[in-house]
């Protein structure tokens, strides 16, 4: 078998150098897009920790009521982050949503648009589809690599490492929900002489919404389980007590961060299933 082995393909060499192109020729454009995600993350952290912790809570708590019209899901909510606050992780807590809701608003500006081309163009989605399965399959670990070569340390490259993990989710949905609309909708609207962008925007689009609104959940529920993985590469929130848990075998504060995460991700889910409203 050496003799195979001597003739190993240069998959790592070709991708470092690779990636020591673009640090080189495209070190431009990595610092605009740090400044540019590094004041969202400011912004959106400014919004949640300069209101009192209750005020967050109560906006939120009204915002689950507008989007279910349940009083048990709000109640729970309220709850959800009244135990947040008990325990002491309300700073990780609106550390690990700017992280969230920083991921959600690049992913589907990003996945949304590039789902409802693929969903138009059955070449173009054939040819993304072994991307999109590269990027959902390889170790999330991976990505941290290049994100520390071209973002450094801190809140950006986890914010960049999750879009990547996440963006298929968007993308792969919103292709579905697009795809799957009826012909006969689209028949009867071009009969009407619809154009085409009547016809996404009338009867494509909100016939796809459920898809949409489910790759958005997704979105968040994997933004949600990337800020242990986050936590390594300087990214502050709740994977800040779960990776310092793990180096000093503290099983209290393991167990207490590990479930305050499980509260914000059962939140957020009950938030915006909107399939539950009634």
């Amino acid at each position: 078998m050496d003799w195979l082995t001597d003739t190993k393909i240069p998959v790592g060499k070709a991708a470092a150098e690779v990636f020591d192109w673009l640090q080189f020729h495209g070190a431009w454009f990595f610092d605009g897009l740090s400044v540019a995600m590094e004041a969202m993350i400011d912004a959106i952290l400014w919004v949640l920790q300069t209101p009192n912790p209750l005020v967050v809570v109560a906006v939120f708590v009204a915002l689950t009521w507008y989007l279910q019209r349940r009083w048990t899901t709000a109640l729970f909510v309220a709850l959800g982050f009244l135990f947040i606050l008990n325990q002491g992780y309300w700073e990780e807590t609106t550390e690990s949503l700017t992280l969230v809701l920083s991921a959600c608003v690049v992913c589907m500006a990003i996945g949304a648009p590039i789902g409802i081309a693929a969903a138009h163009r059955p070449r173009l989605y054939a040819a993304m589809r072994p991307v999109l399965d590269l990027m959902q399959t390889l170790p999330t670990f991976v990505y941290l690599i290049p994100a520390i070569v071209f973002f450094g340390i801190g809140m950006v490259p986890g914010l960049i490492a999750t879009v990547i993990f996440v963006v298929p989710a968007p993308i792969r949905l919103t292709y579905l929900g697009v795809v799957s609309t009826p012909q006969p909708l689209l028949e009867a609207a071009r009969a009407f002489g619809a154009t085409p962008g009547q016809v996404l925007r009338k009867v494509e689009l909100p016939y796809a919404l459920p898809q949409i609104m489910a790759g958005l959940n997704q979105t968040i529920m994997l933004s949600l389980s990337m800020v242990v993985i986050a936590a390594l590469v300087g990214a502050d929130g709740l994977g800040v007590p779960v990776v310092r848990a793990l180096n000093q075998v503290n099983t209290a504060l393991g167990f207490e961060s590990g479930i305050v995460i499980v509260v914000v991700a059962i939140m957020l889910d009950r938030m915006l299933n909107l399939g539950g409203r009634k």
